[in-house]
């Protein structure tokens, strides 16, 4: 891994000389080939505190939800780059913001939580090339939050895109989409897990997930997601409706 670093850090001026550093979201120059300008900084909706934890209800139970930000123009630029522009490297920027968010392990846990990313249908993970969830979730990995579960979840059914549906037309769309991969059930029974998404809208993708996760026995589980989309108004209806939740 030093070896590695050392090459990355030998190589950043020839790579900043062929691809100057511009923020993913403006386009402005930047120091760095990860990160923001200073105004997109500013302009994030960054979660502080509890402000950061929300509930939902999946049947009688309700589970916790960690966000990084609250979703506005900014983090919906972030998050298109990311998840359909191909940049793959804002995964870094986007994960360490999230594990902000995260509690830290108790010390001494016989386990680490699982983190288990919302699943992709094979066919669009074909077409994207990777899933985004995955990503974020193996940044929270390195960053001490958990272990990686790339494939506890499978996605049998295509579904449509989400974005601009509503709350019942999302749950109709997912109806028996999302199931625990076979092999996987014994590994999560008794274990705490955290269900990684990059945005959460209306819940409908998370409840799809939590429903086959809680079959399996685990012992608590929550949901971990970079932006949030708040439902009482505070972001144009227009951007919320673009919403590009998982497919």
């Amino acid at each position: 891994m030093a070896l590695v670093a050392q090459l990355a850090r030998s190589m950043k001026p020839v790579v900043d000389l062929v691809y100057p550093p511009r923020c993913p979201c403006c386009g402005d120059a930047i120091a760095d080939q990860v990160g923001l300008c200073a105004d997109c900084w500013a302009s994030l909706d960054i979660c502080e505190g509890g402000e950061s934890d929300a509930l939902v209800s999946i049947g009688s139970n309700t589970v916790p939800i960690h966000a990084a930000t609250f979703y506005n123009d900014t983090s919906r630029k972030l998050v298109l780059a990311f998840k359909h522009g191909g940049r793959i490297v804002l995964a870094g920027l986007l994960g360490r913001l999230l594990a902000a968010r995260l509690p830290d392990p108790p010390e001494g846990a016989a386990a680490l939580p699982l983190l288990v990313p919302v699943p992709l249908h094979r066919w669009r993970l074909w077409q994207r090339g990777y899933n985004q969830a995955v990503l974020l979730a193996a940044e929270l990995a390195r960053q001490g939050k958990g272990e990686l579960l790339v494939d506890g979840l499978v996605r049998r059914k295509r579904t449509p895109s989400l974005g601009g549906l509503g709350r019942e037309a999302r749950e109709r769309a997912l109806a028996g989409a999302i199931e625990v991969a076979s092999a996987k059930g014994s590994l999560l029974a008794g274990r705490d897990v955290i269900l990684v998404d990059d945005v959460f809208t209306s819940g409908a993708t998370s409840r799809a997930c939590i429903a086959a996760l809680s079959r399996t026995g685990a012992r608590s589980i929550s949901v971990a997601c970079f932006a949030r989309v708040l439902g009482d108004g505070k972001y144009p209806r227009a951007a919320i409706n673009e919403t590009p939740e998982a497919f």
